[in-house]
């Protein structure tokens, strides 16, 4: 599919050379539109939408408010930039601790990733049981872009268990029951994005799936041996 491509206003506090783009077709009519296969899920579902476009774009950054803690929730192609360039911008990433700084640099991703990204868990949502359906200009769209809705097949990346669309809407205290998660915790591109139970995504922490699993049979070939 060949988008539009005209550029769309950041309203981002973090000045950057990245031009975000829009991502209708080529020749549409009507407004420019970054997400426009977002439209419905943000008139039926708009935490959802809220979600994917925060978690494709953001990195989490600091939970906790404090000096040391470093920026919470910036895009993540300006964490690509350089001390320097980002010392202009008001993050004075020296002045940070090394694992703050860790963290901020391994969440980054270019703007292309981030906006793959978000059409993965866009069709990972609507593939989802107990999803609304996709309208089909919206269907045809992500099969175009690669990504197809196939229903009732979304799966927690990490323990392969079926994720309900309803349990987006159990949040409690601000903690969502669905998160974003990441195969390699370091890679954020659309092969290694999925979404997860928030325990799970707990579990898994900062180890790859394949580390993770591996040290899970290490506890239980530890915990057989004792039995």
């Amino acid at each position: 599919m060949d988008f539009c491509g005209k550029p769309v206003r950041s309203r981002s506090k973090y000045a950057s050379d990245v031009k975000r783009q829009c991502f209708m077709p080529t020749g549409h009519s009507g407004k420019c539109h970054e997400f426009p296969y977002l439209a419905h899920l943000d008139r039926v579902a708009p935490k959802v939408a809220d979600k994917i476009v925060r978690d494709s774009t953001m990195t989490t950054g600091a939970s906790w408010k404090s000096a040391d803690a470093g920026p919470n929730r910036i895009l993540r192609w300006v964490m690509l930039r350089s001390d320097e360039e980002l010392r202009k911008l008001g993050i004075d990433m020296k002045g940070l601790k090394p694992q703050v700084v860790a963290k901020l640099r391994e969440k980054a991703a270019d703007y292309a990733s981030c906006m793959a990204v978000a059409k993965t868990l866009t069709a990972a949502a609507y593939s989802m049981p107990n999803a609304p359906e996709a309208p089909k200009p919206i269907a045809e769209y992500l099969a175009a872009c690669g990504m197809p809705i196939v229903p009732h097949t979304t799966r927690c990346l990490v323990c392969r268990g079926l994720l309900d669309f309803k349990l987006f809407a159990e949040a409690k205290r601000g903690k969502a029951e669905i998160e974003t998660s990441h195969s390699n915790p370091r890679l954020h591109r659309p092969d290694n994005v999925g979404f997860a139970h928030r325990a799970c995504n707990i579990a898994q922490g900062n180890k790859t799936l394949d580390e993770f699993y591996d040290w899970i049979k290490e506890i239980l070939r530890a915990t057989s041996r004792c039995d």
